[in-house]
């Protein structure tokens, strides 16, 4: 029979700081399992879901599994778990009979980390055990945190705040450490993430990338009922394994990351990154260049063609290993940090978009003017906050001769691969080019650019700057209506590309309307569409989630409109919406009409964040 707290003790156990005693030697051999859902948010639907994807899994007296649900109001009137629709915050408890109810919370807070704390408490003093898991799953902003419960403003739960939490939990329930904490979110598996944690649990498991909306499968918890001595190491491995097949089944695998991070190793990590921070700092002057040209080059997470809305995550082993290689100065540092990574990270998937991902992710936007100064509160982030002031600093001391600028106009060719455009930088200045774009338009009849898309171009050591255009244009078709759209393209490597397409999502008779990005990935050798997602931007976060958009809702593709006068706006492409019914939509790449005038640019940015261009105007063969 499941052990049950006496009245007295569970009223203790609600008042922070409460301490439950030391879980005994002879506690059970098997797991208790606690999930802080904050479903107070748009994402509600799919963590009723994983409720009752949760209420699959058997439970004994050796597995404990207990949730804390908080609903929002407004995003769907579902029955959930044979408790009918609510609003507001149950604590549950599963067991073998269903779903019992062990609290009703009413209205509450789930951005308080005093609740996060006594859920913590009372979940694991309910149940001594000697595995133990505690898992959060609703938004995730990197270093920013999780959450965002809507009853209360959006409160987010900051790292620092989390870490309080669930340490007083433990302390609390007289726990030493978790042996898993799980993060069901986007970005979080992150250096800050897991440097937080450290001393608060045995292994960390998260994404580094954003997540599906379906996120992990907790049916996958079966392992658990089926052999209450699996190892955390093998937990860990079946959550990587369930997602990826839930993920393939979703026809969201190719931009799934998910890793298992051993926190035992991270003062190792942490002790190379403070040793790999210190000598870019002492060397910024001179490394910066290098820096800029490999961050351009890393590859990110939460990305957007806005810089303002980009996360400006980036992955940490792979920044490291081309700094590394690019700079011998500090080759051993950054093969040092590699090394505590490669240890620290002990499973890990990756889908094809991202399939270089290792495992962990880092802070860095590439100018100043993206820097979030409440980076530097986040704990432990001190030694690489004071390498980016130095980096911004270098950038900013840039000399005037030593910023690229083109010289003259490009060329311009056409062939069978399009346009090529050809243009050349002061060789003396090349070095501090950090990125080069092609940027393309057509010419409006007033003088003004209706920009179409952005793709990679390519810088040598000469200065010579190349890009190409296949002179198509991205259209986006319902079924009954198209409109054309602009994408920036990002070559993920292996063939396959990544293409964001900014857009403004109406819900059904809504005025009001959402930003949002659609990510399309594609097999470059088929054409296929191997993903296709909704993420909308949460301010409060600053970052992506995605959306559940209503099939009877409307989308309107956004294009970069420039003035004749210079302005710059982001405007519809058509007067008429599309519906957003997503497995619906059709792209095409359509040919430009052929007399049509076409603007074409060469731009490229040094490490300090200066551009310059070189254009031209066109006639489309």
């Amino acid at each position: 029979m499941r052990r049950r707290l006496a009245g007295p003790i569970v009223a203790c156990l609600l008042a922070a700081g409460c301490s439950a005693g030391p879980i005994p030697d002879d506690a059970p051999q098997g797991w208790t399992v606690l999930v802080y859902s904050i479903a107070d948010t748009d994402l509600e639907p799919f963590l009723l879901t994983d409720l009752g994807e949760l209420g699959e899994v058997g439970t004994s007296d050796d597995v404990a599994i207990s949730a804390l649900a908080d609903r929002a109001a407004g995003y769907t009137d579902e029955p959930a778990l044979g408790l009918g629709d609510w609003e507001g915050g149950k604590v549950l408890r599963y067991t073998d009979a269903g779903v019992e109810v062990v609290e009703e919370l009413g209205e509450v807070n789930t951005g308080d980390p005093d609740v996060l704390r006594r859920f913590v408490a009372d979940g694991l003093a309910a149940h001594p055990a000697q595995n133990t898991a505690v898992i959060l799953t609703d938004h995730g902003a990197a270093w920013s945190g999780v959450g965002g419960d809507e009853s209360a403003g959006s409160d987010v739960l900051t790292l620092a705040e989390m870490r309080d939490a669930v340490a007083g939990g433990l302390a609390d329930a007289g726990v030493e450490k978790l042996d898993l904490l799980g993060f069901d979110a986007c970005l979080m598996a992150t250096y800050e993430t897991a440097s937080a944690f450290t001393g608060v649990a045995d292994r960390m498991l998260a994404s580094q990338e954003l997540e599906p909306g379906h996120g992990w499968d907790y049916r996958v918890l079966q392992v658990l009922a089926d052999d209450p001595a699996t190892t955390v190491d093998a937990l860990g491995g079946a959550l990587i394994d369930g997602f990826d097949a839930q993920a393939k089944e979703e026809g969201t695998g190719a931009d799934i990351t998910l890793s298992l991070v051993d926190l035992t190793r991270m003062p190792a990590v942490e002790e190379a990154m403070t040793a790999f921070g210190g000598a870019l700092t002492e060397r910024v002057a001179t490394l910066a260049p290098v820096v800029g040209a490999q961050r351009a080059s890393t590859l990110g997470f939460g990305r957007s063609p806005d810089p303002v809305e980009d996360t400006h995550m980036a992955d940490l082993g792979i920044l490291a290993a081309q700094i590394g290689v690019e700079a011998l100065d500090v080759a051993d540092e950054a093969d040092a940090l590699v090394r505590a990574l490669n240890d620290a990270v002990v499973d890990r998937v990756a889908g094809q978009a991202v399939r270089g991902a290792t495992g962990l992710s880092i802070y860095f936007p590439p100018q100043a003017e993206y820097f979030d100064a409440a980076y530097a509160d986040v704990p432990g982030a001190g030694p690489w906050t004071r390498f980016l002031q130095g980096f911004y600093g270098a950038g900013d001391a840039l000399p005037a001769d030593r910023r690229p600028r083109f010289l003259g106009d490009p060329d311009a060719s056409f062939d069978a691969d399009g346009l090529t455009l050809v243009g050349a930088v002061d060789p003396a200045a090349a070095a501090a080019v950090s990125e080069a774009v092609i940027t393309y338009g057509l010419v409006d009849d007033d003088g003004g650019t209706t920009f179409l898309g952005e793709e990679p171009a390519t810088v040598d050591d000469d200065g010579q700057v190349v890009g190409v255009y296949d002179l198509t244009q991205l259209t986006i078709s319902d079924g009954v209506d198209t409109a054309q759209a602009y994408l920036t393209l990002t070559d993920a490597g292996d063939g396959v590309s990544s293409i964001d397409v900014p857009m403004a999502y109406y819900a059904p008779g809504a005025q009001e309307y959402q930003d949002v990005l659609l990510t399309i990935t594609v097999d470059g050798a088929t054409g296929d569409v191997l993903d296709e997602t909704y993420y909308a931007y949460d301010e409060v976060l600053g970052t992506f989630g995605e959306l559940t958009a209503d099939p009877a809702g409307i989308i309107v593709p956004e294009v970069l409109a420039v003035g004749a006068d210079g302005e710059q706006t982001w405007t519809a492409t058509t007067d008429v919406g599309l519906y957003a019914d997503l497995p619906a939509l059709r792209y095409d790449l359509a040919p430009l009409p052929s007399g049509s005038t076409l603007y074409a640019g060469l731009t490229v940015t040094d490490f300090g964040g200066g551009t310059d261009t070189a254009a031209t105007t066109v006639t489309v063969p």
